[in-house]
């Protein structure tokens, strides 16, 4: 097990190239199990999610090939319809293979999938639309057996938007007989960019960034190169460092846009934001005051993945401000962590209620899930003296290079050995 050590109190300054996005890329993994050619998948982020969706492709009979930043795909020779189950449980984004595996091999068996502990994830609506589009599902001893004759387009309408079903479904149907009509389907940036990778290679999806999404099902789907977007939950995440620590940075190659619920944000705790074309600068020169409220919602709403650096934001302002976590119920697990480094936070039910303190103090910290244990380590870079984050499995799911950007920007942090 590795961990961070952290001597807290540096401002940041400088510039950092945002990786493209971990939720775009990991479904655009996923798709190439459906193509013909080779997908070059451009500039890919070194973190283990991806890792480990790789590990599953190669286990289903694909070939990947590392060129630099880039990953080759050559899904050719695949055989296998069965997901291991001990990746599976190490990677939530698998069950995005359950669609793709499904239409070229009309069977799939995957256990079920694991991830962060943030809460239920239940996979019903996935299994829910597959079942729409002619699945036949059943459930046996932790694992996911599903058949058919042929997938065919349907009308699905989702319970709720989201953003893994969403895809999911897209991936089955896009090679489904006739047309598939998704409902209340998730408005996420990387859904669209989803849909702009699978018309790319031949397929005819429209009406992703809305409600509806439509597919018409197509024979074929060729191979190509793509470049996904940039990922927003990382600028976020680095911006909201530059927040709590004090000094300015430029975050390159994000979509101002997708993060602007987090800008308002950040405006409101008095923050100064500027945005010029794929570049995002941030200052900070005084203390800063709480927002009253912060509720999660689904896009365009304020992002789940941003609550935990939010909340530890809020935690060092002026003020007091209620969180609500809206979409996982035990989201505020890293709160305790927090309180280590002198955070006042009560927790009830999906409401955290933050009174602001003047700094945090470094601590011993215990990283439990992906964002909370980001939230750990830029609170440890904010706090005063030293701190360690324990156990970087989690952060390194979804943050390639993490210290290595943050010492490019001022920070003192160093990953060792326990």
């Amino acid at each position: 097990m590795e961990k961070y050590i952290i001597n807290g109190g540096n401002r940041l300054y400088g510039s950092v190239n945002i990786q493209t996005a971990k939720n775009s890329v990991l479904p655009i993994l996923a798709a190439s199990v459906l193509t013909d050619g080779k997908v070059r998948i451009l500039n890919i982020p070194q973190i283990s999610d991806v890792k480990n969706m790789v590990k599953i492709l190669c286990c289903l009979g694909c070939k990947a090939v590392y060129e630099g930043n880039d990953i080759i795909i050559d899904s050719s020779s695949a055989s296998c319809f069965e997901i291991p189950g001990t990746l599976a449980h190490e990677l939530r984004s698998s069950i995005f293979l359950l669609g793709p595996v499904i239409s070229r091999f009309h069977r799939a068996k995957i256990a079920y999938p694991g991830g962060c502990d943030i809460g239920l994830r239940p996979v019903d609506l996935h299994l829910n639309g597959l079942k729409r589009l002619g699945v036949k599902i059943t459930e046996q001893n932790g694992y996911i057996h599903c058949s058919c004759d042929n997938l065919t387009g349907n009308e699905i309408m989702l319970d709720c938007p989201s953003v893994g079903a969403t895809e999911n479904i897209m991936l089955a149907a896009v090679k489904a007989e006739g047309t598939t009509v998704i409902k209340n389907a998730a408005r996420e940036p990387e859904i669209e960019d989803l849909q702009t990778f699978l018309n790319y290679i031949g397929g005819k999806v429209s009406g992703a960034g809305s409600g509806t999404i439509i597919i018409e099902g197509v024979k074929h789907l060729r191979g190509g190169e793509y470049l996904p977007i940039s990922d927003r939950i990382e600028a976020g995440t680095f911006l909201i460092a530059a927040a709590m620590c004090g000094g300015e940075i430029v975050a390159e190659g994000i979509c101002a846009e997708n993060i602007s619920s987090l800008l308002h944000k950040l405006r409101e705790n008095g923050c100064k934001i500027h945005v010029k074309n794929d570049k995002i600068k941030i200052q900070r020169l005084g203390r800063l005051v709480s927002v009253k409220s912060i509720e999660t919602q689904p896009y365009p709403g304020f992002p789940t993945d941003l609550q935990a650096q939010m909340t530890a934001l809020c935690c060092v302002c002026g003020g007091n401000s209620i969180i609500t976590e809206n979409l996982f119920e035990t989201r505020f697990k890293y709160i305790p962590e927090l309180r280590k480094m002198g955070a006042d936070v009560t927790v009830s039910g999906r409401n955290a209620f933050v009174r602001g303190v003047d700094r945090f103090k470094g601590a011993c910290v215990t990283a439990s899930d992906l964002r909370g244990g980001a939230a750990l380590v830029i609170s440890a870079l904010a706090a005063e003296g030293t701190s360690e984050v324990i156990d970087l499995s989690h952060t390194d799911r979804g943050y390639g290079q993490f210290e290595c950007k943050l010492k490019k920007l001022g920070a003192d942090i160093a990953r060792t050995t326990l």
